[in-house]
């Protein structure tokens, strides 16, 4: 630092400053693949990302001192790591490219403030596979000539790849799709023809090979991969002389016509060698055939007629023209041969013209009648055609321009004249109805000539109209709806049926049948259904009706519709109760119901809603509109309480009810209802007067339940006679004959126990004892019948016979009739008769309830007494 030379210094003094003197740091050489130290022997991949952490300086200071790292480079080499001078970490700063710089030279040093060591280390840069293959000395272009031998290498392609080892080495292929006629080495990468592959110009004059390199692979960035590079080989083809001239635009046709003069051009033939490439030169020449009166040009193959049109004997002449190839030497070389055929033709200048029976005409006419038969010939068209030129010229063809399918002519193909005939193809489409006029061109035009003349002549067929048709109705069915109350006579509706034919075969005739139409008639020319005079429709009765309609022409012909006619229903049936005058009983708390019928078929007219019109006293009822079903109001409870709102404690009260339909205009019926009230503790005491208070509004329910007694006493009896009979016929004994005498019981449904009639001795029976009853207070009776005496017990039944016969009296359930009081207080043991006289007499309430179900069964069963 610009110092002089050092003093020599005293002994004394240089033991003083040794003892003052401070050591130098040092890095710690921790050796190779170590990531702290001194970076001896340091290696890094080139792949590893900037900013990444790569190796840490480590050193120390003898006096314990804090130590700080440096790093430099070259000034004239890249800055790539960047160090933290406490903590000595390096950080990438810089990509890695070993192909560029496979090592790095730094400066790293260490200071503790006083004494600074500099050392300089070399860090090796390690291979990644980030390199692909790379061809050299493209494009790859080769030429190969056709007849190169297969197997043959006809091209090398090269690539080299700057990564080592594995990602270093390439291999080569073919890209699929690829053409199969090359094969190339992987390891050498010549391509070659491949064995059994011969090359051929003619199909194809270039190839373009597409050749894969692809390295071993190898590491790039953690991961495995495999890089490749594509180069193209174009192969040109060469031509080699190995094909024979070919001649173009084969087969040769020429005409001749009969204005063309000697010398003229009749056509030119044109052949090239085959082989394309390098062509050899041609010459013409004719072999046979042209007996002098051709020529053909050897250089430009034109071939020229040499004599006069009218001087050539043949109409068509074949001629042989070979074509020669001359080498590059002048020797000749393959050879070809072709035929030419040239015709002799007139000249064309007539066009085909039609003609009629008094000359040219171009329009034809003809009546006939429709449908004619399949194959039928137009006889009444006498046409002709005409062509007056010859042989080719006179060729043309017919036919007819129009509706398709429909006639057909004949001859198709006509050579100079011919007759025309017109058949019928198509029966069906000539129709008159459709169309009473079919016009057709007949067009005839030249076939084999460049001038394609043609003419044209119009056939006009009027048709006549025969009876082909049959009526059809405009539907299959037909639906009408008419008022049950509409009067006789009135219309229900119009069909209608269409027959195209004219005149009298499309006049239609109408009628009807089926077992629906006895109450409707048809207009026999207007279609109108309307019903018969003296009809008179129910909707009730009949809601539909169907039957079929006819539509009939003048022969016959005849088609069916189907109609429907629904009666729309009118209110015209009166709600009806099944009595005018109606009695129910009622337990006290449990409703009555009644019920109206409406004949009327349809709602609303059929719903009938319920009302109470009078009632005496009116706070007594209510009843349901919809149902019928009458019941006592929510404030009457009991007996009691219905006693005290009515005017004399009764217990049978009247209404009347009337039943009111929803049609439009309203009817209603009234009926007078009877309800006999009695309380539900009066039938708890007795099961059998609450089944019979039951079965009052339903005797024959009674009638099943004895019916089912009497089933069960039958089968019981026939199990017993069963089993008796198989125990005896299995004891294998003869028994003694015993005969056993049985009081026959009393059939159920013959006789009613005197018991049933009883009321159970029970203390609330005591309550109550038999009196006579005072006239119009019977409970039963309504006071409106007058006064009446209170009828008498019966007696009780006979015995039963031992065996019934058949011409006796049915037997009748016996009537008890009277009323109840309440008992009087209790009386001194009556007497023993007395007391006989009063069960025999029995319970009033019982007795009034049989005598009501008599009534009521003997009204409803009158054919039903054999169950007795």
């Amino acid at each position: 630092m610009g110092r002089g030379p050092p003093a020599v210094l005293a002994p004394w003094m240089l033991f003083l400053s040794l003892a003052q003197a401070n050591f130098a740091p040092h890095f710690f050489d921790n050796g190779a693949g170590s990531t702290n130290g001194n970076m001896a022997l340091f290696s890094l991949p080139e792949d590893t990302p900037v900013g990444s952490h790569v190796y840490t300086l480590n050193g120390t200071d003898p006096e314990g001192d804090p130590v700080s790292y440096h790093i430099s480079f070259n000034p004239s080499a890249r800055s790539v790591f960047s160090v933290d001078p406490n903590l000595g970490n390096i950080t990438l700063i810089e990509e890695l490219d070993r192909e560029r710089e496979d090592e790095i030279e730094a400066i790293i040093s260490i200071s503790d403030g006083l004494n600074l060591v500099a050392e300089k280390v070399t860090i090796l840069v390690t291979d990644a596979n980030d390199e692909a293959p790379r061809f050299i000395q493209e494009p790859y272009v080769v030429q190969v000539p056709e007849d190169t031998p297969s197997g043959s290498s006809i091209a090398r392609v090269r690539a080299v790849d700057r990564d080592t080892g594995s990602a270093g080495s390439v291999t080569y292929f073919l890209k699929y799709p690829h053409p199969t006629e090359f094969s190339v080495d992987r390891h050498s990468g010549v391509l070659r023809l491949r064995a059994g592959a011969i090359l051929d110009f003619e199909k194809a004059r270039a190839h373009f090979v597409t050749v894969v390199a692809k390295d071993g692979g190898g590491k790039l960035r953690g991961a495995d991969v495999v890089l490749s590079a594509t180069t193209v080989v174009t192969v040109n083809v060469e031509d080699v002389q190995d094909m024979g001239p070919v001649f173009v635009g084969t087969p040769y046709y020429g005409y001749v016509y009969e204005d063309t003069l000697p010398g003229s051009e009749v056509l030119m033939v044109v052949a090239m060698d085959g082989d394309r490439g390098k062509p050899n030169r041609v010459l013409y020449s004719l072999v046979n055939g042209s007996d002098g009166a051709f020529e053909i040009n050897e250089t430009s193959g034109a071939i020229s007629v040499m004599q006069s049109p009218s001087q050539l004997r043949r109409e068509v002449y074949e001629l042989h023209v070979q074509v020669t190839e001359v080498s590059s030497a002048g020797t000749p070389a393959a050879q070809a041969m072709v035929p030419v055929t040239i015709r002799i033709v007139d000249l064309n200048n007539h066009p085909p013209t039609f003609y009629g029976e008094s000359g040219p005409q171009n329009r034809f006419e003809l009546s006939m009648y429709e449908h004619p038969p399949q194959g039928e010939i137009l006889r009444g068209l006498k046409i002709t055609v005409n062509d007056s030129d010859q042989g080719a010229n006179a060729k043309f063809n017919l036919r007819l321009v129009g509706p398709g399918g429909i006639f057909r002519v004949v001859p198709q193909t006509v050579l100079n004249e011919a007759q025309v005939t017109i058949i019928v193809e198509n029966s069906a489409a000539i129709d008159f109805e459709k169309s009473k006029v079919l016009t057709f061109k007949l067009l005839a035009i030249e076939v084999n000539t460049p001038e394609k003349f043609s003419s044209t002549a119009d056939v006009v067929i009027q048709l006549l109209d025969t009876n082909d048709n049959v009526p059809k109705f405009t539907s299959h069915y037909y639906v009408a709806r008419i008022p049950e109350n509409a009067p006789g006579g009135s219309n229900v509706l119009a069909v209608t049926a269409v027959d195209p034919d004219s005149g009298p075969w499309g006049e239609v005739k109408y009628s009807i049948y089926g077992s629906g139409a006895d109450l409707f008639l048809i207009h026999p020319s207007s279609g109108i259904i309307y019903t018969q005079p003296w009809a008179s429709l129910d909707a009730e009765a009949t809601a539909r009706y169907n039957f079929y309609v006819k539509a009939e022409d003048m022969e016959g012909r005849y088609s069916l519709a189907e109609v429907f006619i629904t009666l729309l229903d009118v209110n015209d049936h009166y709600p009806q109760f099944g009595k005018s005058v109606q009695e129910k009983t009622m337990v006290l708390g449990t409703p009555v119901k009644i019920e109206a019928t409406d004949q009327d078929a349809e709602e609303p007219n059929n719903l009938v809603d319920y009302s109470i019109t009078h009632a005496e006293p009116a706070n007594v009822f209510d009843i349901n509109a919809h149902t019928g079903e009458i019941w006592l109001k929510n404030s009457i409870r009991s007996l009691d309480a219905l006693h005290n709102i009515t005017p004399n404690g009764d217990r049978t009260w009247s209404l009347e009810v009337q039943a009111k339909d929803r049609g439009s205009p309203s009817f209603s019926t009234t009926a007078l209802l009877k309800i006999d009230i009695i309380d539900t503790e009066m039938l708890s005491r007795s099961p059998m007067a609450a089944f019979l208070m039951q079965t009052k509004d339903n005797p024959m329910k009674a009638v099943g339940v004895l019916a089912g007694i009497m089933a069960i006493i039958v089968a019981i009896t026939v199990l017993i006679s069963t089993a008796t009979f198989w125990r005896n016929k299995k004891s294998n004994k003869v028994q003694p004959v015993r005969r056993v005498l049985r009081k026959r019981p009393s059939p159920a449904p013959r006789s009613v126990r005197i018991e049933w009639l009883k009321f159970r001795r029970t203390k609330a029976a005591d309550k109550f004892v038999l009196k006579e009853a005072p006239p119009n207070e019977n409970c039963n009776n309504n006071s409106s019948r007058g006064s009446t005496p209170a009828p008498q017990a019966p007696a009780p039944p006979p015995p039963p016979s031992p065996a019934p016969s058949v011409g006796q009296a049915p037997w009748t359930v016996p009537t008890v009739s009277g009323s109840l009081a309440p008992q009087q207080p209790q009386q001194p043991s009556p007497k023993p008769r007395a007391v006989a006289k009063r069960k025999a007499v029995g319970s009033p309430v019982q007795s009034a309830l049989v005598s009501e179900l008599r009534q009521k069964f003997e009204k409803k069963n009158l054919h039903s007494k054999a169950y007795f």
